[in-house]
């Protein structure tokens, strides 16, 4: 396993929002971090933020931010990513799939067949995504290393219909098998599921209907909480015991006496919202 320092994280969609958050705290700890997004500068999204944005901020907090602008529903661009990595870098200590599309109608009212197809859309940059980063990240990954899928409470109960829940149901299961391919190579793989987390998107609904957010906000994450965690169980000695598994950030984080960076303790929203899956244990190959 590398020192902290010389760590090299690979986040992606960390223009803004979970990935921007997770990015910016492992760089806190020094390390180096690939930023990955398509937002390249100020004004190409309705909402702030851009890879190089982040990347800037890294460094101004003592890491070494590199960004790397890639659209992660392009297979070629992802695969340029990581011969990029091995070039510059030579390993992979810390894998974040983050990428994600959020389709405009993702969290409109109604049955499924009322909104458009373009929920679809989030199979491609989620769950495909992660496969393909993973897929080209794998020979860069060195013993001791991590790879984490991003997730959340809709893999287990009904969240913005049955699209958004059919893709953290896939990425979830997709980092326990992972997790079998990897095991002899010592390199460990998991699914975080984050709660709802103070994004920009999020803050931008809140000035829109602040009473209708505001006592989900009060017990919100902030999006360099999981970033935290991700950093904590990378040093964890038992890591590979939880290799495979799907874990509830703000659960691990109580474990391991992980704050936020208000000072809070996040809840974990189990008991409202549902039960990580658990896999069997059977490999037929």
């Amino acid at each position: 396993m590398s020192s902290e320092s010389a760590r090299i994280a690979v986040v992606t969609g960390a223009s803004r929002g979970a990935g921007k958050g997770i990015a910016l705290a492992l760089g806190s700890t020094g390390a180096t971090v690939y930023v990955t997004g398509r937002t390249s500068a100020e004004g190409d999204s309705a909402l702030p933020g851009s890879v190089f944005a982040t990347a800037q901020e890294i460094s101004d907090r003592g890491g070494v931010g590199i960004p790397v602008v890639v659209d992660h529903s392009v297979d070629g661009q992802v695969e340029s990513l990581f011969e990029r990595v091995g070039a510059e870098s030579g390993a992979v200590d810390i894998l974040v799939n983050n990428a994600f599309a959020v389709p405009d109608a993702l969290a409109t009212e109604g049955p499924f067949w009322k909104k458009p197809l373009s929920l679809l859309d989030l199979f491609d940059v989620g769950m495909r995504s992660s496969y393909i980063s993973s897929y080209y990240a794998a020979p860069l990954m060195r013993r001791g290393s991590l790879v984490v899928n991003t997730s959340s409470f809709g893999g287990s109960c009904y969240m913005h219909g049955p699209a958004y829940g059919a893709g953290k149901a896939a990425v979830d299961k997709m980092a326990h098998d992972m997790a079998v391919d990897f095991r002899p190579f010592d390199v460990a793989v998991i699914s975080i599921w984050m709660g709802l987390l103070k994004t920009e998107r999020t803050l931008a609904g809140l000035a829109e209907a602040p009473d209708s957010y505001a006592e989900l906000v009060a017990t919100a994450e902030s999006p360099e909480f999981t970033g935290r965690v991700i950093d904590a169980l990378w040093r964890d000695r038992n890591l590979m015991h939880r290799s495979g598994s799907v874990l509830i950030g703000a659960e691990i984080a109580a474990e391991m006496g992980i704050l936020d960076v208000d000072g809070r303790q996040p809840p974990s929203h189990r008991e409202f919202l549902g039960d990580p899956p658990t896999y069997s244990a059977a490999v037929i190959s």
